[in-house]
């Protein structure tokens, strides 16, 4: 299953359209109430703004959306925007468009443009981080070795869709790769060939959402 991407952190960028600012503020939530509270907080610091417009897209397979239009005509804000986040194939986002009118009009078509523009340039400059549902495994060595694998981990790691957690250290060190599930033979042959056959990498069985930064 494909999951949709999200981006790495906040970004705002600005449109100046016929005298109009339009001010975007795009950012990564991780639930409904996040996003509300990100909005919130815009709606907040541009007090004297005439319209906050907004949309959002959560969940793991962006099966929640929600927009606002703010005052401006229906349509030609908040659904714009959230089309943009939808082509993008974005999930759990939020963005906010602030409008600090100039005095000139724009008509339906110019705002729809406007602020679906806003949003699309200020994703251009974002951070878009993949999502991956990856298979964990284990394995577990003698403190004297894990310096060694930690290194072989991650570079072995390194360019491919995994993820390498920090060590956990008991009596042994142990290291958790996240992995795609048909990756899982290359990685215990690497480590058996690394370890003589006296390190086996192990399925733990579960599997978590990962998020990975796209290369």
């Amino acid at each position: 299953m494909t999951h949709p991407a999200t981006i790495a952190r906040a970004v705002d960028h600005e449109l100046v359209i016929k005298k109009s600012r339009f001010i975007a503020h795009v950012a990564p939530v991780a639930s409904p109430e996040e996003a509300d509270a990100v909005i919130a907080a815009v709606r907040k610091r541009a007090w004297d703004a005439r319209h906050n417009c907004s949309a959002q897209v959560t969940g793991a397979l962006g099966d929640r959306a929600r927009s606002s239009d703010d005052g401006e005509p229906s349509g030609t804000a908040g659904v714009p925007m959230l089309e943009v986040l939808r082509r993008r194939e974005l999930t759990d986002v939020v963005a906010v468009v602030t409008r600090y009118f100039g005095g000139i009009k724009l008509g339906a078509g110019g705002l729809v443009r406007a602020y679906s523009s806003a949003v699309a340039e200020a994703l251009d400059l974002a951070m878009v981080v993949d999502r991956h549902l990856l298979s964990g495994v284990e394995l577990s060595v003698m403190h004297a070795d894990a310096g060694r694998f930690e290194n072989l981990l991650r570079e072995w790691a390194h360019g491919r869709t995994a993820v390498l957690d920090a060590p956990a250290y008991a009596a042994r060190a142990t290291f958790t790769v996240w992995l795609p599930a048909e990756d899982i033979p290359a990685l215990a042959a690497e480590v058996a060939a690394a370890s003589a056959g006296a390190v086996s990498a192990v399925p733990t069985g579960a599997k978590r959402l990962i998020d990975v930064p796209r290369v």
